[in-house]
């Protein structure tokens, strides 16, 4: 595995003053040369032209949040993160990696921008947006998700070096790790278990780490990732809102009952307590199942005035 090593590179304006001068030198001695007829030192001269414009192609720009890996006949020779102005061997083969933190939505698809003959850009670069993952929950419910990855490059000779496009290895490593991370829990959960939609934060924290093991040989670190489309798939979407109807309509039920129970309860006790009214078992049954009727019911209870006996 190649690991990043730091290159220090020389003073890109030092060089550049020291070529200007080598450059005015050639031309002054070209001139020197064919006027007191010197065919050496018209020959030096003429050399050293292009001496200096070799020399020109060692010259680098470092931009912020940005790097450049060196090569030198294929070996690897170091990066420079410094930024700046500088000067290297010439011959170096300097290739770009951003060092800038990124994002993207898990399903979509990036095209590289088109140059003409002449280098300019006939077709920008374009990223479509993120279409969700359909894959199958751990109760085997077909689901739609798909998250979204910030992360940035952190080791860029294992970046340049480890993967073949590390930008691609991101985006499908990323796709794989969501989609493993799915099949692994249930969509929705009753109880205190792990559930998609119901643990948010423990699920973005475990795909965090789930791509972070995938993308370590790549030199990226995933700096967040967290899911941003979450749904049953169309085939079941209908059925899934049933059941979600009808597990809040017991739940409702279930608190109204105890909440009945509790207030039947009370009024009760507090008759027997202050000796408002003496009921046998029989009154109380049907005191308790006519409170629970009112309490419990969908619509407004309507009085009956009863004009005869208590047992009439």
């Amino acid at each position: 595995m190649v690991q990043e090593k730091q290159f220090q590179p020389n003073s890109g304006w030092m060089m550049l003053f020291v070529l200007i001068v080598m450059f005015f030198v050639a031309i002054a001695g070209l001139i020197t040369g064919i006027a007191f007829e010197a065919p050496v030192i018209i020959l030096l001269a003429v050399l050293l032209i292009p001496v200096v414009v070799v020399l020109c192609i060692g010259f680098l720009a470092v931009a912020p949040n940005d790097a450049r890996v060196l090569l030198l006949f294929g070996e690897y020779r170091g990066s420079i993160r410094e930024t700046g102005f500088f000067w290297v061997n010439p011959f170096f083969s300097k290739k770009k990696i951003s060092m800038r933190v990124r994002n993207f939505e898990t399903g979509a698809t990036s095209t590289a921008e088109v140059r003409g003959d002449a280098g300019q850009v006939v077709q920008a670069a374009t990223r479509s947006s993120g279409r969700p993952s359909k894959v199958n929950d751990r109760d085997g419910n077909p689901i739609e998700i798909s998250a979204v990855v910030v992360w940035r490059v952190v080791d860029t000779a294992e970046a340049m070096f480890e993967v073949d496009d590390y930008e691609d290895f991101v985006a499908v490593q990323s796709e794989a790790a969501l989609r493993s991370l799915a099949s692994r829990h249930p969509y929705d959960s009753e109880d205190a278990e792990i559930s998609l939609r119901g643990s948010t934060i423990e699920i973005s924290d475990q795909l965090q780490q789930d791509i972070q093991e995938r993308l370590d040989k790549a030199g990226v670190e995933v700096v967040e990732a967290r899911i941003s489309h979450l749904a049953y798939a169309q085939e079941i979407a209908a059925a899934m809102l049933q059941r979600q109807q009808a597990a809040a309509i017991v739940a409702a039920r279930t608190q109204i009952v105890e909440g009945a129970v509790g207030m039947v309860q009370s009024a009760l006790d507090r008759i027997a307590s202050e000796g408002i009214i003496e009921l046998d078992e029989e009154r109380r049954a049907s005191m308790v199942s006519n409170l629970l009727v009112v309490l419990c019911g969908n619509s407004h209870a309507q009085p009956i005035v009863n004009t005869g006996s208590l047992y009439n």
